[in-house]
């Protein structure tokens, strides 16, 4: 086995990795506060991608500033779904399963739009950052991929010293852990369910934002990265943050090794099979806890 190939695999693995822990991160975020998989989230994330071509390509802005606009639509677009259906939905006593089909009717919603505006042929999406490979010693590694492991760790920490030490935080965390004591000792729930979803779609963008050069764009693109994402969150656990990153790190590493030394067919499919073994061997997944149903 050469050496410099394995090296190269396992990077680019854990940049890839990075991308489907971001998507994995947004979904586990909704999911661990308001009970709700959120079938939008891939849809939301093309929309949103979709706002960052628009202004770098068809207006002429900076990339960097198309992308910072576009996660900003993102988070407006995330509270709009949570304010303006899903608690609407609740107040009317909407079952978990009903609060899911309006997930996926957003999808949906969000998927003929793009169509409609944008149209349906490829689109080439810039890089954010350009420049020559970083080489240390025989390893190369391309600017994209230092880019995405860079901002997969950034993220990470920035989410854990929000969670930790601010007082936004901590009130999410409360939500978290107790919805019905966070209720009685007088946080906003209902305004921490808004902000976990503009968080979490923020997120779901940043993972599109950074894949689009790559995959290109096309209203239907983000669909394997939103299985992706799935399958990351479901490895690492549906109530665990840190398990999203560890489900995206493992979930790009295996592919990448599965595409160099397998098969590309197996590359494609890997998602689903890893969705299929750690749903039937440990349903909670590799840190998940298991869901306690709160009241």
């Amino acid at each position: 086995m050469d050496l410099r190939v394995l090296s190269d695999v396992l990077v680019g693995g854990l940049a890839a990795g990075a991308v489907y822990a971001l998507m994995a991160l947004g979904l586990v975020l909704i999911y661990k506060t308001t009970d709700v998989v959120n079938f939008g989230h891939g849809d939301i994330a093309t929309v949103s991608t979709f706002v960052a071509y628009a202004l770098a390509v068809q207006a002429g802005w900076p990339v960097l500033a198309a992308a910072v606009a576009a996660l900003g639509f993102a988070a407006l677009l995330g509270a709009v779904v949570e304010l303006g259906l899903l608690q609407p939905a609740r107040f009317r006593q909407a079952s978990v399963l009903g609060l899911v089909v309006v997930t996926l009717g957003v999808g949906l919603t969000l998927n003929g739009l793009a169509g409609i505006v944008w149209g349906h042929d490829v689109k080439s999406f810039p890089f954010l950052l350009t420049g020559p490979p970083l080489r240390a010693g025989e390893l190369t590694i391309p600017v994209d991929q230092i880019l995405n492991l860079a901002a997969g760790v950034a993220i990470a920490a920035v989410l854990y010293a929000f969670f930790r030490f601010s007082d936004l935080g901590v009130a999410m965390r409360a939500v978290l852990s107790n919805r019905t004591a966070a209720e009685l000792v007088g946080i906003p729930v209902r305004r921490v369910f808004a902000l976990s979803w503009a968080l979490g779609s923020v997120l779901g963008a940043v993972a599109g934002i950074l894949a689009a050069p790559i995959l290109y764009l096309e209203p239907n693109r983000m669909v394997d990265l939103l299985l992706r994402g799935f399958a990351a969150a479901v490895l690492g656990g549906m109530d665990s943050l840190p398990g999203a990153v560890a489900g995206g790190a493992l979930l790009g590493v295996l592919e990448n090794l599965a595409g160099t030394y397998g098969s590309i067919d197996l590359k494609a499919s890997l998602a689903f099979v890893v969705i299929v073994l750690v749903l039937v061997v440990r349903p909670h997944g590799l840190l998940g806890a298991g869901r306690v149903r709160r009241a």
